[in-house]
C-alpha cells in the first residue's frame, strides 16, 4: 500500500514536470511565432508605406508639399541597405527619376521658396546614389529609366540660386548619381560621355563650394577609370591643372578625390603622365606621401610609381624631391595597401643606381624585408621585386647580408610562384657580388663586428661565395666556426639556418674539389680470379669456418691485407700451419670476403653489409670496406641515424661517418623534432668540423684535357 502511494507520487510529481517542460516550449515556441510576426508586420508596413510613397510621385504634379513629403520619405527609406531591394521592386526608380528635374515652373512660384524645389530633387538624387551603390542591376536600372540626361542637366544648374545651400546640394547629389552609376560599368562610363556629362564636371572643379567641387573630382575619377575615351576628354576640357591645384587642398577629402582622379588618368596612359607632370604634380603628389589620409597615401604612392615606370627619366627626380624617406616609413604602416602601393614605388625607383644607394642607407633594407612576412601575395611580391632592384648596388650588398636578408629570402614564406622566381633571381644577383671588394668587406665586417653579424655574414657567404674561397672564408678567416656555434648554442631556428649553410657548403666544396661517390674496385697485384675461390687446386693453407673447409692461397691473402701478411709472413703460429681456424665469422661472410680477395668485386647485400664491415675492418681490406660502408649509408634515414653514426665511430668507417655527417646537414628539420637530437648533435660537431675543414682544404684536381 504504502509503496504505492510512492509510486502515485511519483506518477504526480512526473507529470507536473512535465507540464511545466511542456508550458516552457510552448512558451518559447509562442515567442518565436511572436518574433515572426512582428517582423512579417513589419516588412508588411514597410511595403505598404513604400507603394504609398511610389504612388504620391506618380500621381501627378499637382500636390507640391505630398511629393516633396514623399521623395523625402523615400530619401531616408533609401539609406537601409535592407529596404533598397524591396523598394526597387515597387517602382521606386522611375518614380523618382521623373523629378530630377522639377516638374513646377521657378516663374509660377514666386512666392514659394525655391529651396522647395531644390529640395526636392535633391532628396530624389540623394535616394537614386544610394541605390546604384548596392548593386551593378541598379545601376543599369536608373540608366535604364532615362536618368543619365537630367542628371546631366543639373550638373549644369549653377547659374540658379548660386550660393543657395540647396541648390549647391543638388548638383553635388547629381555628381554623386555619375559616381553611383558609373562605378564599374563601362558602358555607362560611355552613356555619361555621349550625353555630355563630362564638360559640366570638368568646370565644376572650380565651383565656389568645395563640396561641389570634391564631389565633381569623385566622378572624374570614376568615369576615367579604364576609359581611354573619357580620360582624353577630361584632358582636352583642361582639367589637369586645376586637379594638381586641388592635390594641394589642407582638406583630406579633397586632395584624395583629386589625387584618385589623376592616377586613374595616368593609369597605362604615357602620354598623359607626361602631361600630369608638366602640370606640375610631381611634388604635391610627394607632399601627399606624409598625408593623413591612408587612401591618399595609397594612391601617392601609386602614381609616384608609375611616375618612375621603366621608360622614364624622373627617377633620379622623384628621390631628389624628397619621396624616398615617406615611402620608406609607409612600409610600417598598418595598412596593407599602403605597404603594398609604397613597396611598388620603391621597386621602381630602384631601377636607378643612385636610388638603390639611398633606399639602403635610410633604412629601406630591413623595412622590405620585414614585408616578406605579410601573407598577402602583393604586398611579398612588390616587397621582393624591390630587394632584387637594391641587390644590384654593391654598396647595399653588406647591410642587405647584416640584416639577415639572405636567411628572409631562403624562408620561402611565400604566396604566389612569381615572388618565388623573383627571389631566386635576388639570390642570383647578391651571388655575383660576393668577390673583390664586397667580399673583403664583409671578411673584414665579420673579423670585427659583433657576434650577431660575424654569424649572419658566415651564414650567407656559405650560400654566396665562389666555391674557391671557401678556405679563405671558413678556415682562414674562422667562419666555419660561427656556424658550428650557431649549431649548438641558438635557438632551433637558427640551428636550421646553420645546417643548411653548413650543407651548401659542402655541396659546393664537393663539387669544386670532389670525393668519389661509390668506391671503385681497389688496385691490387695479385687477383687470382673466381675459379681459385674455395679451390683445393694449389691450395696452401684452409681456413676452418663454422666446421667447413675454405681452401685459399697465400700469394693472394698476403697481397690483399696486412694482417694476412703478418699472419703469414710474421712470427705468428698460422705461418706454417695447414689449417687456420677463424672464429667470430659466419661462412657467408667469410666466403664474401674471399671472393672479393680474389676477384675484387662482390655484390654486397643489405642484410649482410655491416658483418662484412666488421670483418673487413678486422683483416684490414679497406677496399671492401668501402664498399661496406657505402651499402650501408643507403640505408641511412632519421630512425637509425644514432645507430649508423655510432658503427662508423666504432668501426673507424670513415666514409659512413661521413655520410652520416652529411644526412644530418641534410635532414636537421626532421631530426631536430627526435629527443635524443640535442645530444646526438652536441656529439657530432667535432666530425663535421673535420669534415668541413677536410674538404675545403682539399687540394684541387686539375681537370684534364683531351687533345
Amino acid at each position: 500500500m504504502e509503496s504505492q502511494q510512492k509510486r502515485q507520487r511519483t506518477t504526480r510529481l512526473a507529470e507536473r514536470n512535465l507540464k511545466r517542460k511542456l508550458s516552457r516550449e510552448t512558451t518559447d515556441a509562442a515567442s518565436i511565432v511572436m518574433e515572426i510576426t512582428e517582423v512579417e508586420d513589419e516588412e508588411a508596413d514597410l511595403l505598404v508605406s513604400i507603394r504609398r510613397h511610389v504612388e504620391v510621385l506618380n500621381s501627378g504634379f499637382s500636390d507640391r508639399e505630398a511629393v516633396k513629403e514623399a521623395a523625402a520619405a523615400i530619401s531616408s527609406l533609401a539609406k537601409i541597405d535592407e529596404n533598397v531591394e524591396m523598394m526597387v521592386e515597387n517602382g521606386v526608380i522611375p518614380a523618382l527619376v521623373r523629378y530630377l528635374e522639377s516638374p513646377w515652373s521657378l516663374a509660377s512660384c514666386e512666392n514659394v521658396p525655391k529651396s522647395c524645389d531644390h529640395k526636392l530633387e535633391k532628396d530624389c538624387a540623394v535616394s537614386l546614389g544610394l541605390i546604384a551603390a548596392i548593386q551593378p542591376g541598379y545601376q543599369q536600372l536608373i540608366v535604364d529609366a532615362g536618368a543619365i540626361v537630367p542628371t546631366v542637366k543639373l550638373l549644369k544648374r549653377r547659374g540658379i540660386c548660386l550660393g543657395c545651400m540647396e541648390a549647391n546640394a543638388v548638383i553635388r547629389r547629381a555628381a554623386d548619381i555619375i559616381t553611383n552609376i558609373a562605378h564599374d560599368n563601362p558602358r555607362i562610363k560611355t552613356n555619361i560621355r555621349v550625353e555630355g556629362g563630362i564638360p559640366p564636371l570638368v568646370e565644376l572643379l572650380g565651383f565656389p563650394d568645395v563640396k561641389v567641387q570634391r564631389a565633381a573630382a569623385g566622378a572624374l575619377r570614376t568615369v576615367s577609370f579604364r576609359n581611354d575615351e573619357n580620360k582624353n576628354q577630361i584632358v582636352e576640357l583642361n582639367a589637369l591643372p586645376t586637379l594638381v591645384l586641388m592635390l594641394q587642398s589642407e582638406d583630406p577629402s579633397m586632395h584624395g578625390e583629386a589625387i584618385g582622379a589623376i592616377g586613374n588618368l595616368v593609369h597605362s596612359s604615357p602620354d598623359i603622365k607626361k602631361e600630369v607632370i608638366r602640370a606640375g604634380a610631381l611634388q604635391p603628389v610627394i607632399g601627399l606621401l606624409s598625408s593623413t589620409c591612408l587612401e591618399t597615401q595609397r594612391e601617392a604612392a601609386l602614381l609616384i610609381g608609375q611616375f618612375a615606370s621603366p621608360d622614364s627619366d624622373c627617377k633620379v627626380h622623384i628621390a631628389q624631391r624628397g619621396a624616398i624617406t615617406p615611402l620608406i616609413k609607409m612600409l610600417e604602416s598598418s595598412d596593407e595597401q599602403v605597404m603594398e602601393m609604397s613597396a611598388f614605388a620603391l621597386g621602381r625607383l630602384a631601377q636607378d643606381t643612385h636610388n638603390q644607394a639611398g633606399i639602403g642607407q635610410r633604412g629601406g633594407i630591413i623595412s622590405l624585408l620585414n614585408l616578406l612576412d605579410v601573407n598577402t601575395g602583393s604586398v611579398q611580391h612588390n616587397a621582393a621585386f624591390a630587394l632584387y632592384g637594391l641587390a644590384d648596388n654593391e654598396e647595399n650588398i653588406a647591410d642587405f647580408i647584416k640584416a639577415g636578408g639572405i636567411q628572409r629570402l631562403q624562408d620561402d614564406n611565400f604566396t604566389v610562384q612569381p615572388t618565388r622566381d623573383c627571389v631566386v633571381r635576388t639570390l642570383k644577383r647578391l651571388e655575383n657580388k660576393i668577390h673583390g671588394p664586397v667580399l673583403n668587406q664583409l671578411l673584414y665586417l665579420m673579423r670585427t663586428t659583433e657576434k650577431t653579424i660575424q654569424m649572419r655574414i658566415a651564414l650567407a657567404l656559405a650560400h654566396l661565395c665562389d666555391p674557391k674561397d671557401g678556405k679563405l672564408i671558413f678556415i682562414d678567416n674562422n667562419g666555419v666556426e660561427f656556424l658550428l656555434e650557431l649549431l649548438y648554442l641558438s635557438s632551433i631556428k637558427q640551428q636550421k639556418y646553420s645546417s643548411r649553410a653548413l650543407f651548401e657548403l659542402a655541396r659546393k666544396a664537393t663539387s669544386f674539389a670532389p670525393e668519389d661517390a661509390a668506391p671503385s674496385s681497389p688496385t691490387q697485384r695479385v687477383f687470382l680470379g673466381e675459379e681459385f675461390v674455395n679451390n683445393p687446386t694449389l691450395s696452401d693453407v684452409t681456413f676452418l669456418i663454422d666446421g667447413k673447409q675454405f681452401y685459399a692461397h697465400k700469394i693472394c691473402l698476403v697481397a690483399s691485407s696486412d694482417i694476412f701478411r703478418a699472419m703469414f709472413d710474421g712470427l705468428y703460429k698460422e705461418r706454417n700451419a695447414q689449417n687456420v681456424e677463424i672464429p667470430n665469422i659466419s661462412w657467408e661472410v667469410f666466403e664474401l670476403m674471399m671472393r672479393f680477395i680474389y676477384t675484387g668485386r662482390i655484390n654486397i647485400t643489405k642484410h649482410l653489409a655491416q658483418d662484412l664491415l666488421v670483418a673487413a675492418d678486422q683483416y684490414l681490406i679497406e677496399g671492401l670496406k668501402r664498399l661496406c660502408e657505402y651499402t650501408i649509408a643507403q640505408d641511412i634515414c632519421v630512425d637509425n641515424i644514432p645507430i649508423m653514426y655510432d658503427l662508423a665511430d666504432t668501426f673507424n668507417a670513415s666514409a659512413l661517418r661521413r655520410a652520416c655527417t652529411i644526412f644530418v646537414l641534410e635532414h636537421y628539420t626532421k631530426l631536430s623534432s627526435e629527443i635524443w637530437f640535442p645530444m646526438f648533435i652536441k656529439k657530432i660537431i667535432p666530425e663535421i668540423r673535420r669534415y668541413i675543414t677536410d674538404i675545403l682544404t682539399r687540394p684541387v684536381q686539375p681537370s684534364s684535357t683531351v687533345v
